[in-house]
């Protein structure tokens, strides 16, 4: 009754592949401080595989003030039943700092961070 047959640890290991594939393929979520060009205030962004995404889902963008975007990924995570939230982290935390980037929100990190984004981000420096 103690011991674990290789089918437990098979199911472990399905269950576990999308973060350990995640990690591997894109780095942890590292949190990546922002600053709005004309407002002058900041703001958290995120690179990386968002483990976050993978545990809350379509909540995610709805806590980060995104809320068209959420009800858009609760639809399509029932439409594709949870098969979306699966695919998701490793696309959310890429397509929230473009959004952002793109209006009018600038890297405000330490200069390892901003790189760090930079390149995952595939941006030109």
């Amino acid at each position: 009754m103690g011991s674990f047959s290789i089918w437990h640890w098979i199911v472990l290991f399905i269950i576990t592949s999308p973060v350990i594939l995640g990690f591997a393929i894109m780095g942890p979520q590292r949190k990546i401080i922002l600053k709005h060009g004309q407002s002058g205030l900041t703001k958290s962004g995120y690179t990386g595989y968002s483990w976050t995404y993978l545990i809350f889902g379509w909540l995610v963008p709805v806590v980060r003030g995104e809320i068209g975007i959420g009800v858009l990924h609760l639809i399509l995570t029932l439409v594709t039943f949870g098969f979306f939230q699966i695919v998701m982290p490793y696309l959310y935390n890429k397509q929230y700092m473009t959004r952002l980037l793109t209006s009018g929100w600038e890297l405000f990190d330490t200069d390892e961070l901003n790189q760090l984004a930079r390149a995952r981000l595939n941006i030109a420096s």
